[in-house]
């Protein structure tokens, strides 16, 4: 369904899951877990997996803290995305990349729920993507010091209300892992529906 003409392809989305950032982060095992068992499913089926990693204040560039976490590799040849503000296309490359893949359609993953992750859907969606959130394959960590809800209840309420977001020509949607299709959006819909 996407809006964006002649971009069939599908990637996958790895956001933010550095050291620093997920350390804390709720269920953080079985979230990185699931991650990976998504990038070796793209790899194999020959989808782009697109990392982005976030620097800024407290998070230095080419630091331990900034670092990929260490269960999850990135191969040569597999785009690196570069970012300083929440929304991953927000004054990086990660368009330019993914239009030269024929993407139409990403699967996003990664950290932290309530602010880059949910950034970035919003901001696939008004560039003209499909966008499916993987319901088990984003975390948080515990911000309930500074008035937010347990980390369980913000990414409950964030799979809640994505599966019901669209807009004209496209639309979002939250899949479990093991649940994760790779076709484009179009193929997805009527293989879920046959």
């Amino acid at each position: 369904m996407t809006t964006l003409p002649d971009r069939p392809n599908t990637a996958l989305l790895v956001i933010d899951v550095q050291n620093d950032v997920v350390a804390k982060a709720h269920e953080r095992e079985r979230v990185i877990a699931n991650i990976n068992t998504l990038v070796e499913k793209a790899r194999t089926e020959d989808v782009p997996v697109v990392w982005v990693q976030h620097s800024g204040e407290g998070l230095q560039r080419d630091t331990d803290p900034w670092q990929y976490v260490p269960e999850l590799v990135r191969l040569d040849g597999e785009p690196l995305v570069h970012k300083s503000y929440g929304d991953s296309f927000e004054d990086t490359d990660l368009e330019a990349r993914l239009a030269e893949r024929g993407v139409g359609r990403v699967v996003v993953t990664g950290a932290q729920t309530d602010a880059c992750v949910r950034s970035t859907l919003h901001g696939a969606m008004v560039r003209g993507y499909d966008v499916t959130l993987v319901g088990d394959a984003h975390t948080t960590q515990d911000l309930t010091a500074y008035g937010a809800p347990p980390p369980s209840q913000v990414i409950a309420h964030t799979n809640l209300y994505w599966q019901y977001t669209s807009a004209p020509g496209r639309k979002g949607e939250t899949v479990e892992a093991a649940k994760v299709s790779f076709a484009p959006a179009s193929e997805a819909t009527a293989s879920e529906a046959g």
